[in-house]
């Protein structure tokens, strides 16, 4: 089946404090911000790691009545070390929701969830090996 040339570009969320959330989404996850978007109505930061889908930051500034906090969203995030980005939130003084353990249920995959500042979920999964990495591993243990 050929590749869509069709794909999410980014997910946008709501954020009260546009500062603060840029500063845990770069600092904190390691994001880089690569945008910003000051409109009539909202300021926007775009924030992603190279190559990656993006998360777009938006504060309304239209003076509009905005629920920003504990909204149902996850972001779901591959990472290297979830156990040191876990430390790093919680170092924040945001809240772990689960520490970052394997899951048997998911073929023992390393899981942590924790909030962002206004409440967002965000679950950190263990990224898998880069592909020569991973070949490498395979090619040497069939020797």
């Amino acid at each position: 089946m050929p590749r869509s040339p069709d794909y999410l570009g980014a997910t946008g969320i709501g954020v009260s404090d546009l500062a603060r959330s840029t500063d845990f989404y770069t600092r904190v996850l390691g994001m880089k911000q690569v945008q910003t978007f000051k409109l009539d109505y909202m300021d926007e930061v775009v924030v992603a790691f190279e190559g990656r889908t993006a998360v777009v930051l938006m504060h309304y500034t239209d003076g509009s009545e905005r629920n920003y906090k504990d909204n149902p969203i996850k972001l779901v995030f591959y990472v290297t070390d979830p156990k040191a980005v876990s430390d790093r939130i919680k170092a924040d003084g945001l809240t772990i929701i689960r520490e970052p353990a394997p899951i048997a249920s998911l073929g023992g995959a390393v899981v942590g969830l924790a909030k962002d500042p206004d409440g967002y979920t965000i679950e950190l999964l263990q990224a898998p090996p880069p592909k020569s990495e991973a070949q490498s591993s395979a090619a040497s243990a069939g020797a």
